[in-house]
């Protein structure tokens, strides 16, 4: 490849934000680099995030229903044993089909992908180093987008070792089950993770600093989700501060104490998983170069993801905003249309959030919370799965559907699942709020009967009150 050629868009970043952007760009007729430094495309979702952690609770589901649910169904499946190398096996394969996806589509659609760390050098030169002791490339374009996501958060005094304490990435790579796992942080990615390796057979402990789990979700589905996971076995310490965390031979000494203030004490266990969030990825970009702000670390752009310095955006975990795959898609796919002169559309009140664990928990738009605390007067229509005939027939009776819509118009605020594939029903929800939707006009829809998705239906009858089969 000649260094001599210019780009009409440099990427750094070959996550769901970048490796989207990317082909969407060159889709719309641009010339385009992406710039990866793991050396595999799909960033931290597709390789130690979203993908391999949804492989793992899909197997780790199959395993615990043949264990403890299959004779309901008149199916005798004898003693189940676990093969843990085959699982993590199987999820590996997932991963690498994938990535190896994505390395086809930038064939099919022109993209040159490039291996190393990319560093800003001006607004149109990107600099990339390969490693080792290969000689570093220059890249000269026209615009730049930053895409390179974010990386495990981290507390004082616990250190992450990727053997005794580790993060979300080790806990995707275990040799064998721990017999004792706490997860320090009660949100998506620890509780997810905690119910693979309880339903495996560990005994899992959450710890968590507030006094509720998944902040920002709404209250009351928040609240019943904990109390459904307790049902499977998880244990929560609620309100409770990690202070420091020693890994020795084979456990971890962990120090907590009441967040309030009180006495500490020590917990055991033979693995820790911290899992207290994540931070935008930076370091080394160069953003001092071309004099790009930020704010708590994250890069500030404007409508059009336009960073402060001209020519260069930023899409994803980096800049403000939930911290989730499909939102960096999608303003990976606005940005490039919008350097193509193609109108772009990003409507942050509808951008889902889904916890996969079993059952799932699935939200879109404003919490009850958020509405009293903005002083909007609304209406909430609820219907639980239990009084829901297709999950009858499955055997998922917990949760509900709960909607929210403004009292004075009726149109959809919010609306929050907690039930058996509550990210796929979610969406419904997505059609009807984006496209400006009544609890009525939902209510109005005919759905096929048996459906989970009938749920949706009957929360939104009761908004108005008119709920037929409660």
């Amino acid at each position: 490849m000649s260094e001599e050629k210019r780009y009409d868009l440099v990427i750094i970043g070959g996550g769901p934000g970048g490796y989207v952007a990317a082909i969407r760009a060159a889709q719309n007729g641009l010339s385009v680099a992406c710039v990866e430094m793991r050396g595999r495309l799909g960033g931290t979702c597709l390789n130690v995030g979203c993908i391999p952690s949804k492989a793992m609770l899909q197997s780790s589901h199959l395993y615990e229903e043949a264990r403890e649910h299959f004779d309901v169904h008149g199916i005798q499946t004898g003693d189940v044993k676990l093969d843990l190398k085959t699982m993590l096996g199987r999820k590996d394969k997932v991963v690498t089909d994938l990535t190896d996806g994505i390395e086809g589509l930038f064939r099919k659609n022109k993209v040159d992908y490039i291996i190393g760390t990319g560093r800003i050098i001006d607004n149109e030169t990107v600099e990339v180093s390969p490693g080792g002791r290969k000689k570093k490339q220059t890249l000269s374009t026209d615009t730049i987008l930053i895409a390179t996501g974010s990386e495990v958060a981290t507390i004082p005094n616990v250190e992450i070792d990727e053997q005794r304490i580790i993060s979300s990435t080790g806990a995707l790579e275990l040799s064998k089950v721990p017999k004792s796992l706490i997860v320090i942080g009660g949100g998506y990615i620890g509780l997810e993770l905690g119910s693979v390796w309880r339903r495996l057979g560990a005994e899992v402990t959450v710890v968590e600093f507030l006094d509720r789990i998944t902040p920002g979700m709404d209250g009351e589905i928040s609240k019943r989700m904990k109390v459904i996971l307790e049902k499977q076995g998880i244990r929560f310490m609620m309100g409770t501060k990690v202070t420091e965390a020693k890994a020795l031979k084979t456990k971890v000494n962990l120090t907590v104490e009441p967040a309030a203030g009180g006495d500490a004490q020590t917990l055991d266990a033979e693995v820790v998983l911290v899992s207290v969030g994540r931070k935008p990825y930076t370091d080394g970009l160069g953003l001092e170069n071309v004099g790009i702000e930020t704010d708590r670390g994250f890069i500030t752009v404007d409508e059009h993801f336009q960073t402060s310095a001209p020519g260069v955006f930023a899409v994803g975990d980096v800049i403000p905003g939930p911290m989730l795959a499909h939102k960096a898609e999608h303003e990976g796919v606005v940005v490039a249309d919008y350097l193509a002169g193609e109108p772009g559309h990003m409507n942050y009140d509808t951008v889902p959030g889904v916890v996969y664990t079993w059952p799932e928990v699935a939200s879109i738009g404003k919490t009850e919370e958020q509405l009293k605390d903005a002083g909007v007067k609304y209406a909430v229509g609820k219907f639980p799965f239990s009084a829901n005939a297709r999950a009858r027939t499955i055997g998922e009776k917990d949760g509900l559907v709960k909607i929210i819509a403004e009292k004075e118009t009726d149109r959809i605020l919010g609306v929050h699942i907690i039930g058996p594939d509550a990210g796929t029903m979610i969406h419904e929800a997505l059609a009807a709020m984006e496209l400006g939707g009544t609890a009525h006009e939902v209510a109005e829809m005919c759905h096929a009967h048996p459906t989970l998705n009938e749920a949706i239906m009957e929360a939104a009858l009761a908004v108005n009150k008119h709920t037929i089969n409660m």
